[in-house]
């Protein structure tokens, strides 16, 4: 290299900001175990970088490199708009001490760090790219950041670190609507709450889009801003012309940016080797000083002490070598691959299939992995490209495949062995798959539900994420093999030597997945809840979702048919009130009726210009005592009812059972609520009569019955008793109403003859209470007056103020652990209980009400684990789960038994890990249909 930057350079610039609050994100909070300082994001940016310097090498290598860094929070453009990123809230107390080291670690790589006082990162990369664009070099800018989308073109591309993908001129187009060119006044014109850039009132990305394109550029368009047709759209540029240009100044980046160096001290430079080898063992990186060491080959130095985020298998572990993966092909390979997994007694597996559907797909092959690097492909089910059909037409198998059958055949007592466990990725898929091939899966464990139990409310727990996250490794995405959109494949299709990459891989991940979280369970704590409350759910579910339930199709063609009729008449009522036909659907529509051609107040608008017309908004107008967005409540109503249950739920049926299969997510919310899925059968409404005419569709088998037990106000019960309240526990223990007594309590009115107003008042704040609800909430649930509420609120305080000491004593932990617990040891991440600002109520809320909702959600699941031994010898199952309920089919002769037996499992299923201070009840109904069972 010649020392002069030039032609034939390539500059890479690493937006280090971008990346240190990524990581920081991205992975949950870690300490140095030799004096506590937290280096989450240390370690999740060191990661980063050392994939980027593993991943920038070839024909296309930059030629020089920097990182860069903002330096303060104060910068010139505070002198331009002092309120400038006025509402950006201060850096965690965790990240701060890390700022630091993240600069340090940079150089330890031996990367040119970079950081101008009075200047933002994003101008100094704007000023180093427009350098070296006019020197004749190429730039690539490492970032998603939008602001720096402006530079694009002429030499200078971005590339996004997180999806891998290059940003051109045609993606910044499709994000704004113009060229990289006219970026900034479209950003001018729309403003960023973020940063607090104020813009234009009222004008979003998309209008300002289309205004740039119109005139051409922002200085003519304010200068012709008295041409424009829409008179509030004109009055606003002409208002706001100042405001916009001062806009303008704080949004586009500056290419004058003092540097004091040349672009030529830039160049890319090996890592010293024992430099970063000395910080990443000071940092206590364990398996990433095992890695660095490994390439440079170096001896590592003995660790301080274990290491922090990604090497919690014991040992530094060689990155994953997709080349070393083995396809089967023979019954001998697979042969030998099983007495190797008998000797180990442990495999993490995985299953490839035809779709996502679990009681439709089918099996195309079987991944093994048993070590590091020591993982293979079984090939069964894949069909040759371009091969021509059978005799019935069917698509011909791939050659060198073993027969199905008798891969499973062999596969079978491996899989059903107790003394071989099997590790899985969000297993219970594979347990289904595997069971309608006769093959029952056990034991388990599952690295979704390991994740979940440690990180519930901190990061999602795909495998995807946690390899990224944890294992620094980049998985082969689905999309590389079978495409997207129209032109998707089947895996079926897929090459095997490609797919046993991909799927080989994914064992592998999990095996290295497990070791990296197994040893974190007890260490946390969470062992308890993780083998009591998570692992024993998967054949739980895994068998209710296999069993299905039964719709009566014709009652929801009725019904979609009666829906549609009603909407009708609602559409000709509400055409009638709006004085003229619209689109009732439209709420742009619906928001220039109510607010333009009405008047009504209290419209909203958002950054596209239209209305809000949420549900909130048209019940607050209905409160009023306007009629048209009352009749619009209702259409909505029905038209939801008749899109996802009437007209949806007969296209769930399963052509081969004749039966409606949901699917349950375990990892979904984070107190441990289950989710329901394809179709989600948790929210069917049961207040309405609507509601409860669709659950007449949910009917029972011939001779059979449908069986419901539901919990009584088990959150309240909860409540009692972790807030230790003795009138609440009293009332419980004394079969009072609950309800009644609290009314009385509060309003000093006998529980004999009390007006059901006043009852359903302290009801809704009983209920209330437990989320957090405010007065204004409240308000809007009783329709009274705000001040009205907050004095029932208060009033609720006075008399329970044991509540409020929970509710304080439960926000304090959360702000001094990161977490709160369940009564049965569920652990429950509060990653935004330290912030300030509007979030900050919401996560107070989240943190109140998660132990006594996680502590409902863990005993609904222990009576569940213990439901099928209870029943075995029953002629019934147990069918759906929704929140507190329990939903069985049974025939009908075995009914009495059925609700004595699951009555006793779920009143007991605290004990004895816990004895409440007031008893659990549990309402048992039946009937041929669900609603006659509620």
């Amino acid at each position: 290299m010649d020392g002069v930057f030039g032609k034939g350079h390539h500059l890479h610039l690493i937006d280090g900001s971008a990346f240190i609050f990524r990581a920081y994100h991205a992975l949950p909070p870690l300490t140095r175990k030799s004096d506590g300082l937290p280096i989450g994001a240390v370690a999740g940016f060191c990661n980063m970088l050392w994939k980027y310097v593993q991943d920038a090498r070839g024909a296309d290598a930059p030629t020089h490199v920097a990182v860069i860094f903002d330096h303060s929070s104060k910068t010139f453009r505070n002198e331009i708009y002092p309120l400038y990123k006025a509402n950006r809230p201060e850096p965690p107390e965790d990240l701060r001490p890390q700022f630091p080291l993240t600069r340090e670690a940079t150089r330890a790589f031996n990367i040119a760090c970079i950081e101008t006082a009075g200047y933002e990162a994003d101008d100094i990369i704007a000023a180093l790219s427009c350098r070296a664009r006019d020197a004749g070099g190429r730039v690539t800018i490492i970032s998603s950041d939008k602001d720096l989308m402006q530079l694009v073109g002429g030499g200078v591309e971005m590339l996004d670190p997180i999806k891998g993908k290059p940003i051109g001129p045609d993606e910044v187009r499709e994000k704004f609507g113009v060229g990289p060119e006219r970026v900034v006044d479209v950003q001018a014109l729309a403003g960023d709450s973020v940063d607090n850039v104020p813009g234009a009132p009222g004008i979003g990305i998309k209008t300002a889009a289309q205004l740039i394109e119109e005139f051409g550029d922002l200085e003519t368009l304010l200068a012709r801003a008295g041409e424009i047709k829409q008179p509030k759209r004109r009055q606003t540029l002409i208002d706001h012309a100042e405001q916009i240009r001062i806009s303008k100044r704080l949004v586009e980046l500056d290419c004058d940016t003092p540097l004091e160096f040349g672009l030529e001290t830039l160049e890319v430079r090996d890592p010293d080797a024992e430099a970063l080898i000395e910080f990443l063992n000071r940092m206590e990186f364990r398996t990433l000083t095992g890695r660095v060491a490994e390439r440079f080959g170096a001896a590592a130095p003995a660790p301080v002490v274990v290491d922090a985020p990604a090497a919690e298998a014991g040992a530094a572990l060689p990155p994953i070598d997709r080349s070393r993966y083995e396809v089967i092909r023979d019954m001998a390979a697979l042969t030998g691959w099983l007495a190797g997994i008998a000797d180990t007694g442990i495999v993490a597996f995985d299953t490839e299939t035809t779709g996502l559907d679990e009681m439709a797909a089918e099996l195309v092959g079987v991944s093994l992995c048993t070590g590091p690097g020591r993982a293979c492909y079984i090939p069964l089910g894949h069909v040759g490209e371009g091969a021509p059909g059978d005799l019935f037409g069917g698509p011909v198998l791939a050659e060198g495949q073993i027969d199905r059958a008798q891969a499973l055949a062999a596969l079978k007592p491996m899989l059903e062995d107790d003394s071989v466990l099997k590790i899985g990725q969000n297993i219970k898929y594979d347990v289904k798959i595997l069971a309608r091939a006769g093959i029952r899966v056990a034991p388990v464990d599952d690295t979704m539900l390991m994740s979940y139990v440690l990180n519930a409310g901190t990061h999602n727990h795909g495998m995807d994420e946690l390899a990224a996250t944890y294992l620094g490794h980049a998985c082969v995405p689905i999309k590389d093999l079978i495409g997207s959109g129209k032109a998707q494949i089947g895996f079926q299709q897929v090459a095997i030597d490609k797919a046993a990459e991909y799927a080989a891989e994914d064992a592998e991940v999990t095996w290295r997945l497990w070791h990296h979280f197994r040893p974190q369970l007890s260490r946390e704590r969470v062992s308890t809840a993780y083998e009591l409350l998570e692992r024993p759910m998967v054949p739980v579910l895994a068998e209710m979702e296999m069993a299905g339930i039964r719709i009566d199709a014709d009652h929801l063609r009725r019904m979609s048919s009666a829906f549609a009729q009603q909407m009708a008449g609602l559409e000709a009522e509400i055409h009638e009130l709006a004085g003229g036909s619209f689109n009732v659907g439209s709420p742009k529509q619906l928001g220039e009726i109510l607010f333009e051609r009405m008047g009504l107040a209290g419209g909203k608008q958002g950054k596209t210009g239209a209305f809000s017309t949420s549900a909130e908004v048209l019940e607050d107008l209905a409160a009023e005592g306007h009629d048209l967005p009352a009749r619009v409540l209702d259409w909505r109503g029905l038209s939801k009812l008749k899109s996802t249950y009437t007209d949806a739920l007969p296209l769930h049926v399963n052509s081969e059972t004749g039966r409606v299969h949901t699917s349950y997510s375990i990892a979904g919310a984070q107190t441990g609520r289950l989710a329901s899925t394809d179709p989600n059968l948790q929210n069917i409404p049961v207040r309405t009569d609507e509601g409860r005419r669709i659950r007449e569709a949910f009917v029972a088998g011939p001779g059979m019955r449908l069986v419901s037990l539901d919990y009584s106000q088990i959150e309240l019960r909860i409540l009692a008793h972790v807030a230790r309240i003795p009138a609440l526990v009293q009332a419980f223990r004394d079969g009072i109403d609950i309800h009644a007594m609290t009314a009385s309590q509060m309003f000093g009115v006998p529980v004999e003859g009390m007006d059901p107003m006043i009852r359903r008042r302290a009801k809704a704040i009983n209920f209330g209470v437990i989320y957090g609800i405010s007065g204004f909430g409240l308000a809007r649930n009783l329709r009274i007056p705000r001040a009205e509420a907050q004095a029932f609120i208060d009033t609720y305080f006075e008399r329970f103020p044991e509540i409020r000491v929970y509710m304080d004593r439960t926000v304090a932990e959360a702000k001094q652990d990161g977490f709160v617990r369940t009564l049965f040891g569920r652990r429950i991440n509060t990653p935004g209980i330290n912030q300030s600002g509007p979030a900050a109520g919401g996560a107070r809320r989240a943190a109140i009400n998660a132990p006594i909702q996680g502590a409902a959600a863990d005993i609904i699941r222990r009576a569940m684990i213990r439901m099928p031994a209870a029943i075995r010898d029953l002629p019934a199952k147990m069918l759906l789960q929704v929140h507190d309920e329990l939903v069985f089919e049974v025939e009908e002769s075995a009914v009495p038994e059925l609700i004595a037996r699951a009555r006793q499992v779920m009143e007991t299923a605290a004990e004895p890990a816990l004895q409440l201070d007031v008893p659990l009840i549990v309402d048992a109904g039946t009937g041929l249909n669900w609603a006659e069972a509620h």
